[in-house]
């Protein structure tokens, strides 16, 4: 797709009634980089597929790991971004660690974009 794939109008006119009513609902720039910097976070395959087993269970990083044929590492490093997103949690039990999703939100967003896709 090319901008020339793209329609616009014939003419040029601006209807200012509707461009004042959405820029009142427009969240400031700050919450819009916000929610930009999160959905960065679901780029990335690998830890799609770190969620989607930890929408099954809580595992520590070893289980993790075996479960989807990676280095302890390799998901540790995934682990910190996605905790520092907010959207897993830790639990420290001895001397491991287990990791859980933060909350539903999680799985709400993984499954909207499942929706989207599959349409």
């Amino acid at each position: 797709m090319t901008i020339h794939d793209v329609e616009c109008c014939d003419t040029y006119q601006v209807h200012e009634e509707l461009v004042k009513a959405v820029n009142e609902k427009m969240p400031e720039e700050e919450e819009l980089y916000d929610l930009a910097e999160l959905f960065k976070v679901f780029g990335d395959s690998t830890r799609i597929r770190i969620l989607y087993v930890l929408f099954e269970a809580e595992l520590c990083v070893c289980d993790i790991a075996q479960t989807l044929g990676m280095t302890q590492s390799a998901i540790s490093h995934q682990l910190r971004i996605l905790k520092q997103s907010k959207l897993v949690k830790s639990r420290r039990e001895g001397k491991q660690v287990f990791y859980s999703l933060a909350d539903d939100h999680v799985r709400t967003i993984i499954d909207q974009g499942r929706e989207h896709i599959e349409e």
